[in-house]
């Protein structure tokens, strides 16, 4: 390793694509689905949260013994300006229909740098919309974009280097 530390520019988080793949699981094919045709404004709840698990030790007098526990992984929110498209709802309405099966997808957030190009990829597996949010109607607003927002609960996070999803 060399005594000379580069240091890297952070990222800015304004350049990012959202993309929604279906698996079959028969097979293994993953296939992109024509879902959100309209950018997202604001992604937040990218986070993963380990609870440790603690416990004492016979003849250990001084502090706990931790170890990893399970991993919890917070509800991410999208939300876009609204527009004809009505994507959004119907798999909402489609995955709460009673009788329905669940349509699951895998959800990848491919982050860009200032020239475009990826650098990451959070890939959230077997996502799940659980809410839908339609913008909030203000007349003394008249300016502002109406905002939509779908809450997705999701059975894994991963991180990739990147543009790989």
């Amino acid at each position: 390793m060399s005594a000379e530390k580069v240091q890297a520019a952070p990222f800015v988080g304004f350049q990012f694509e959202v993309t929604f793949h279906q698996n079959d699981l028969r097979g293994g094919n993953i296939t992109k689905v024509p879902l959100c045709a309209g950018a997202f404004s604001e992604i937040s709840g990218l986070e993963a949260t380990m609870t440790p698990f603690t416990f004492t030790e016979g003849g250990r007098n001084y502090g706990m013994m931790h170890r990893a526990g399970p991993v919890d992984f917070a509800t991410v929110i999208l939300k876009r300006g609204m527009t004809r498209s009505r994507d959004l709802w119907k798999w909402f309405e489609m995955v709460n229909q009673a009788g329905s099966i669940a349509t699951r997808l895998d959800v990848s957030i491919q982050m860009r740098d200032a020239a475009n190009q990826p650098v990451a990829t959070w890939k959230l597996l077997r996502a799940l919309p659980i809410k839908f949010k339609a913008a909030d109607l203000i007349a003394t607003r008249a300016t502002e974009v109406a905002i939509e927002e779908l809450h997705l609960v999701h059975e894994g996070l991963e991180l990739q280097p990147g543009g790989t999803a």
